[in-house]
């Protein structure tokens, strides 16, 4: 599948709230196609079209930058939130409680666990924005502007990218694996159960729904699909993620999802 459309539907089926958030590919690529025509026209009219080019890019790193920084805020606050949650439940209803009630207790950890997983998903689904961003829609635009250009805009642009907010994911995958503590330590999977859990997961991806979780699975899907060695794998790609799908669905673990090397 081309490019263009990998990312159309990888937008529609987990980031549909999320869609003009990410990079204007047609837009850029139509720059590309303007400039390297431009040989047979006048100079100054490639000049032009190369710096709309850099300016059009510059602005979409700003964007790309506001939105994750906006979104790395408020998951920073809700992970508070959510630990409060879990302490005041325990402190009122837990067994040592200042008023112990197993229902209760059993109620209300209930909707924090379905919130915590709603949250991970979230913050899954925004290093994937950063993975498509960087490794799906720039590096691939930069390329094909040096390719069709005969310009040497990437490594310079990459570098630069190298150090933008979007792109340093160190701190949400830092809350989405104390999400997965929280969650092993606080809502333990008793064994006999846990054939049930992922019975009831496998039938989550399949429903039509737009259900967090079915979001997620088809975020890390992609993020497998993007890591994936490939004839262009190269100094900027992300390495090879070869999940399996009981990996998938079973665990969320995430490492730094773009090395700086």
């Amino acid at each position: 599948m081309k490019f263009g459309k990998r990312l159309k539907q990888q937008i529609e089926e987990s980031l549909p709230a999320w869609r003009d958030k990410f990079l204007s590919y047609k837009e850029l690529k139509k720059l590309v196609r303007q400039i390297s025509s431009a040989e047979s026209c006048v100079e100054y009219g490639k000049a032009d079209a190369e710096a709309e080019f850099v300016h059009l890019l510059n602005n979409e790193i700003d964007k790309f930058n506001v939105f994750f920084m906006e979104q790395e805020e408020d998951f920073i606050i809700r992970h508070k939130e959510l630990q409060q949650r879990i302490k005041r439940v325990i402190e009122t209803w837990g067994p040592n409680g200042t008023k112990p009630s197993e229902a209760e207790y059993k109620d209300e950890m209930a909707k924090i666990r379905k919130d915590i997983v709603n949250f991970h998903g979230e913050m899954v689904l925004l290093v994937n924005y950063s993975n498509i961003n960087y490794t799906g829609s720039l590096a691939k635009i930069l390329k094909k502007y040096d390719k069709r250009t005969g310009g040497l805009l990437r490594l310079p642009f990459i570098q630069k990218v190298l150090q933008q907010p979007f792109f340093i994911t160190d701190l949400v995958s830092k809350l989405v694996k104390e999400c997965e503590n929280t969650i092993d330590e606080v809502f333990p999977v008793e064994q006999e159960d846990e054939e049930e859990i992922v019975k009831e997961q496998r039938e989550a991806i399949t429903i039509a729904g737009k259900g967090i979780f079915r979001n997620t699975v088809a975020a890390l899907l992609s993020m497998q699909e993007i890591r994936r060695g490939s004839s262009t794998y190269g100094h900027f790609s992300l390495p090879p993620m070869d999940l399996p799908d009981s990996d998938l669905i079973h665990s969320f673990q995430l490492n730094s999802p773009i090395p700086i090397v």
